[in-house]
């Protein structure tokens, strides 16, 4: 399948985005594996390095990984920089429609980008069958506020 699968970074209308889409569709274009690894994540930091992550699927749901925490922790690894974008890609499966999809993050995601990289964090996200960059705060309108740490602007 992966011969056919066209890159949805062609369907961003900026150019970050565009980035940050093809970076994960390669990603995940080159990893997939059926069940185990379908979606794959392009962290953007502030000094203009991309940092990837992969799903880690589990047979215990609770223990899988998402793509967007794996790339934020390689970020975490590799700068001090602050992450200022991010796009997740979703691989077909084989039985579906030969489309790799734009996915937003799941609600635990949204919480740990907007911990980690505020709430001006750009997520990119399918509008309308365009790939467009939003603020994780419109993703998460009432985000959790913890008293576990002390608040400081990532």
């Amino acid at each position: 399948m992966t011969g056919r699968v066209p890159d949805p970074a062609g369907r961003c209308v900026d150019a970050t985005a565009a980035r940050l889409v093809a970076a994960a569709f390669a990603a995940i274009r080159d990893v997939y594996v059926p069940e185990r690894h379908q979606i794959a994540a392009a962290v953007l930091t502030g000094d203009d390095r991309v940092h990837l992550g992969v799903h880690l699927d589990a047979m215990v749901g609770r223990a899988a990984a998402c793509a967007e925490s794996g790339a934020l922790s390689a970020a975490r690894l590799a700068t001090s920089a602050p992450p200022v974008a991010i796009a997740a890609v979703r691989y077909p499966k084989p039985t579906e429609p030969a489309l790799a999809r734009i996915v937003p993050p799941c609600g635990l995601c949204r919480e740990l980008l907007i911990d980690h990289g505020g709430p001006d964090l750009q997520v990119v996200v399918d509008a309308d069958g365009q790939g467009r960059l939003v603020a994780a705060s419109g993703l998460l309108v009432h985000k959790y506020v913890g008293t576990k740490w002390t608040r400081t602007t990532p």
